[in-house]
């Protein structure tokens, strides 16, 4: 692995593949991941995003691959260094919460859509600087309480909590608001952005898709909550086999006899209605206890007892009210250098006639978790006054 100065590919199209060269008003970047080097920077076509190209070196040839994830937008200049599975980019110029992003180029995302599309693929996601709370993943039978459970959680942990916005490409009822209640999307949109990754669980109902997105969970993080999930078995499957980091819980009722009492006693449900989701329930509640799907499973005898023991789960049983203290923003200076060693990043500030304060950056990506198609969490970083090892720099491209 390596990296190499800012450069521009002439005309790929007409084959020029080895028509590398500088060009003024268009900041480029490469990295060298294994056989295949890759070309990140603005647009050629004056567009503001930042487009990829990669040269394979055991082909000799260019390749424009598939590109996954949100595009950044194209910037004053840019850094590239590569990491293991991808290759992180700085950018200069930009907000502090725009400034860190990752291309993904051989993780298990990138790997399942190169095989789903049969091209070379790679994928964008957006850098946060350290961790959120793992969502929470609630399932059971109808009748069970989770949704009494769930109700006594929000109200206790009103800042804590919070539940993503689901996707269904059913027309919008009465009141309902886009964003709000649900996103209301065209059913071909919602298939494609299944196909492409970016939904954690989905099904069918009465013909019109219903599911929970990837961004739709990263949206309840971004704004410092922890994000709720409650769904069935079937999606609490999906979510297990997805690349999201969760708990899952199961609340089980304490016996069938105790959960019909609980329907017929909602009086909201015909006969014919009431022993339907019993039968459901059976079935739901086979898979919970029996398919190593769920951490947890959470007998729900007597409600209040049952909460303490939700809270105990979710290491609440003690918790005491705090301001939180946020993870920070990186403020890249706009001329750096950038240095690598293990899994520290070092960012340079380069300056003339000033004194050595903080001019150094260490950006530790050791614990970086999630990625494509949603963030890469978990960054770290120190500022310090002055640091000196004899690393090779790596200088930022502008």
């Amino acid at each position: 692995m390596g990296e190499a100065p800012a450069l521009l590919v002439d005309d790929l199209q007409d084959g020029a593949h080895n028509g590398l060269e500088l060009k003024n008003g268009i900041c480029k970047a490469t990295a060298t991941v294994g056989d295949k080097t890759y070309v990140i920077g603005g647009a050629d076509d004056g567009t503001l995003s930042i487009e990829v190209q990669i040269f394979d070196r055991n082909l000799g040839e260019w390749v424009r691959p598939t590109v996954r994830g949100t595009k950044p937008v194209s910037c004053k200049g840019l850094s590239a260094v590569a990491l293991e599975d991808k290759i992180l980019i700085l950018k200069k110029g930009s907000k502090p919460d725009d400034q860190i992003w990752f291309l993904e180029v051989d993780t298990q995302y990138v790997r399942q859509q190169q095989e789903y599309l049969g091209t070379e693929v790679v994928a964008w996601s957006k850098g946060v600087v350290g961790n959120a709370e793992k969502p929470v993943v609630i399932s059971g039978p109808s009748g069970v309480g989770k949704g009494t459970l769930i109700a006594m959680l929000m109200k206790e942990f009103p800042s804590m909590f919070g539940f993503s916005v689901s996707h269904t490409t059913r027309a919008p009822r009465g009141m309902e608001k886009d964003g709000v209640h649900y996103h209301f999307t065209e059913k071909s949109i919602m298939e494609k952005e299944i196909k492409e990754g970016k939904f954690l669980e989905f099904a069918s109902v009465h013909g019109n898709l219903y599911g929970t997105s990837v961004e739709a969970v990263e949206l309840v993080a971004d704004a410092g909550k922890r994000c709720i999930l409650d769904i069935d078995v079937q999606g609490a499957r999906s979510v297990r086999a997805s690349s999201l980091e969760a708990i899952f819980i199961f609340v089980c009722p304490p016996s069938m006899e105790e959960l019909e009492k609980r329907l017929r006693d909602r009086g909201t449900e015909t006969e014919e209605q009431i022993l339907k989701r019993l039968r459901n329930a059976e079935a739901e509640i086979e898979q919970g206890k029996s398919s190593h799907i769920f951490d947890f499973i959470l007998y729900n005898d007597k409600l209040v007892e049952s909460y303490e023991k939700l809270k105990k789960l979710l290491g609440l049983d003690d918790f005491v009210t705090t301001t939180k203290s946020g993870h920070g923003e990186i403020d890249l200076p706009i001329d750096h250098s950038v240095s690598k060693i293990d899994n520290k990043v070092i960012i340079n500030r380069i300056s003339s006639g000033e004194k050595e304060s903080k001019n150094l950056i260490i950006l530790d990506v050791s614990s970086l978790k999630g990625g494509a198609p949603g963030r890469t969490r978990g960054l770290n970083f120190q500022a310090i006054g002055s640091f000196s090892n004899g690393l090779t720099e790596i200088e930022g491209l502008s």
